[in-house]
């Protein structure tokens, strides 16, 4: 995800510290998913994770690159609900409880309503992508995430031909998100898609990473991830799904539009206004490591570059 202003916030784009994963803080997590995925009927060939988690490895989605370690992908975030340093999250996102947990549904559907956690995950076989993740602030990681295709669960609510849109939206209460009790955003946060890009089979919604109950600090229980664009998009903790008519104005975009659009698709050629996007580097090779190039759509132009066909992405950026 995207970081703030300097004005409004200090830099957190920082070298990150030695920051273990907290054993209790797994633990309560696990326990607070409770049964998340037990309901799945363990497929041939599936892998279980030991931790109550049944899923199949999808191989056609997944890069051939070796995954980041889980202690850099559950130490390393950006959750400004839980505070804007990286180290933040994993420090401070005990506080939030995962169980019971609802998401409502509104808008351009014929089913809405509200729907437990339990409702929304029990048709949904499980299965293991692994994704590239590039955050705009010029850093990424290769992640194993765990989860069900968006478009599944979208069509269960069977869309009317008014909603050209989805908008999620991440949970509000300051009490267990203590970033919330500032005004460093204008909370609660929003992302949305286009719904042919929400419909798209890479879209992930995902509930888990490394074959583990997802942590707190990386978005449980239900979080979303659309891998060709920056991890801002990739909206966490979610508890609203609506169906709209209009594009929606998310959160980065309302709080500096000049500098975060709608679409944020990982593109190289156009930077951000305060450093370049050509190159990236990856967490876990050293603060000091060789950047890489960045690819367009984050390497997933192949499959995805033909929804914005005919679109300037400079403009649309």
């Amino acid at each position: 995800m995207a970081r703030t202003p300097s004005t409004r916030i200090l830099p957190s784009d920082i070298t990150p510290p030695e920051v273990f994963f907290n054993r209790r803080q797994a633990i309560a997590a696990a326990i607070a998913a409770g049964v998340v995925g037990l309901a799945h009927e363990e497929p041939a060939g599936a892998a279980s994770s030991g931790s109550g988690l049944k899923y199949t490895r999808n191989t056609r989605y997944s890069v051939n690159e070796a995954p980041n370690s889980y202690e850099d992908i559950t130490t390393y975030n950006n959750f400004y609900e839980f505070g804007t340093d990286k180290s933040d999250p994993v420090q401070n996102a005990g506080s939030l409880r995962t169980r019971p947990w609802s998401v409502v549904v509104d808008g351009e559907a014929e089913v809405t309503g509200t729907f437990t956690l339990e409702d929304i995950l029990k048709p949904h076989p499980l299965e293991e992508r692994i994704y590239r993740f590039r955050c705009v602030e010029a850093w990424s990681m290769i992640v194993p995430w765990l989860g069900f295709p968006l478009g599944d669960l979208l069509k269960r609510f069977k869309p009317t031909s008014k909603a050209k849109y989805v908008q999620f939206t991440t949970l509000y209460d300051p009490k267990q998100m203590p970033g919330q009790r500032y005004p460093i955003l204008d909370w609660p946060y929003v992302e949305g898609l286009r719904m042919d890009e929400a419909m798209h089979p890479l879209t992930l919604m995902v509930v888990g990473v490394y074959g583990k109950v997802l942590p707190n600090q990386n978005g449980a229980p239900l979080r979303l991830i659309v891998p060709w664009k920056y991890g801002f998009k990739s909206i966490k903790s979610i508890v609203k799904i609506s169906f709209v008519e209009r594009q929606p104005r998310n959160t980065w975009n309302v709080a500096t539009p000049h500098e975060y659009g709608f679409y944020a698709n990982v593109n190289p050629a156009v930077d951000h206004p305060r450093w370049s996007q050509a190159k990236e580097r990856r967490i876990g090779n050293g603060f000091f490591a060789k950047r890489i190039d960045t690819l367009p759509f984050n390497g997933y132009a192949d499959q995805v570059a033909s929804l914005y066909k005919g679109m300037d992405l400079r403009r649309y950026f």
